[in-house]
């Protein structure tokens, strides 16, 4: 019996960041543009999202040691000082393993991250937390990556392309 098992869309990935994600995440994030640069390399991007095993149920032994009985695979989601949920995911192996060398990861596009995000009520995306550089994606931008929308950069009105970004949202179907 033959079994097929599908193509994750990432053949060949060896968990290496993509140099000109990073270069753009490095960017100050509290500037507007380098906000932009940031979410325009992001949205096409492959994330690995961490998952860590999660204690399901404990038994009590004869002797009154307890022992795992259960444990399941989950995402990792971070609670903020402010109560705030947000969803981890990184650019590369070596910023996971920077954070928790035991978490497994899962590579998924942005769009696929940013859904989970939403589904799981976070407040955010934060994209490296153990740096290099860290980029947290939230509230409009997050709901609008996780929608499909796109990032573009506006004309300037001369035929060139400006300094202005804006969204567009996907095609109806």
């Amino acid at each position: 019996m033959e079994r097929h098992i599908p193509d994750p869309g990432f053949a060949g990935d060896d968990g290496r960041a993509d140099p000109a994600v990073r270069s753009a995440l490095a960017l100050p994030t509290d500037d507007p543009a380098s906000y932009g640069a940031a979410l325009l390399a992001l949205q096409d991007a492959r994330l690995l999202v961490p998952v860590v095993a999660v204690l399901g149920e404990v038994e009590v032994d004869e002797h009154g040691l307890a022992h795992d009985k259960t444990s399941d695979m989950a995402a990792v989601l971070m609670t903020g000082a402010d109560g705030r949920r947000a969803l981890l995911a990184f650019t590369g192996s070596d910023s996971l393993a920077d954070w928790d060398a035991e978490a497994r990861p899962v590579p998924v596009p942005t769009r696929l991250a940013a859904q989970s995000a939403v589904q799981d009520g976070a407040a955010a995306l934060v994209v490296d937390i153990a740096g290099p550089a860290t980029t947290v994606v939230e509230g409009d931008d997050l709901t609008r990556l996780a929608a499909g929308w796109r990032v573009v950069r506006l004309q300037d009105g001369r035929g060139g392309q400006g300094d202005q970004l804006g969204w567009i949202g996907p095609a109806a179907e």
